[in-house]
């Protein structure tokens, strides 16, 4: 009769073979790395394209809307990298013009947040029209799922610059069919509690706040 198989003589002379060690060790090496970038390979990039509101003015990287929102999306297990593309000062004109090699980040959705700015300096409405318009066509051909927050003119600007200035968001996420948040700022503009001193960036309560509310529709876009 043949002498029954023994694993446990095999296993020990096989690792007793420095040269099989090794090849083992690597083995398991390599399975890891193989691993890990499987997972970077399913890992999304969503960039927030903007002008201070997304830069973080003021406040620490992670007290910032981009390190806020990253934040959030790990804690509901989302693969989403949130890249920062704020620009302070930036307004719709200067968007479109640096979108190009911003785009060099390849993101996979791009959340807009441009016009503040160009309600602070009074840009004609026109204008910011237009270059939102010019910015959502380049993304449309590039095939980069958009999302889009809309700006509210405040009323010292008066009744015709706001009726001009506000449907330009609904309409332009309606004809480019994107995620659409109406206002960025909904429910902390004005609130003295969830702003800094200058009484126009919000602070890292501020910035919780607009993420709450802006979660309910943006989770599903990026779903």
């Amino acid at each position: 009769m043949c002498q029954a198989f023994n694993l446990k003589k095999v296993f020990l002379l096989f690792f007793s073979r420095p040269f099989f060690r090794r090849l083992f060790v690597l083995g398991l090496l390599a399975s890891f790395f193989a691993a890990s970038g499987h997972a970077y390979a399913d890992t999304k990039r969503l960039m927030i394209f903007g002008d201070s509101l997304v830069a973080g003015y003021g406040l620490s990287a992670e007290e910032g809307f981009t390190g806020q929102l990253q934040a959030r999306l790990e804690d509901e297990a989302m693969a989403i990298e949130v890249i920062n593309a704020g620009v302070s000062g930036d307004t719709s004109a200067g968007g479109l013009a640096r979108l190009n090699w911003s785009l060099a980040e390849k993101p996979d959705y791009i959340l807009i947040v441009l016009g503040g700015n160009d309600l602070l300096r009074g840009i004609n409405p026109a204008d910011t029209r237009q270059n939102l318009d010019q910015i959502l066509t380049r993304l449309q051909a590039l095939g980069v799922q958009t999302f889009l927050a809309g700006m509210l003119a405040p009323v010292n600007l008066g009744a015709e610059y706001g009726a001009e200035f506000n449907p330009i968001y609904p309409e332009m996420a309606k004809k480019y069919d994107t995620g659409f948040y109406p206002f960025f700022l909904k429910d902390v503009a004005l609130v003295p509690k969830l702003n800094q001193r200058d009484g126009l960036h919000p602070n890292a309560e501020g910035v919780a706040k607009i993420i709450d509310e802006m979660m309910p529709i943006l989770r599903p876009f990026l779903s």
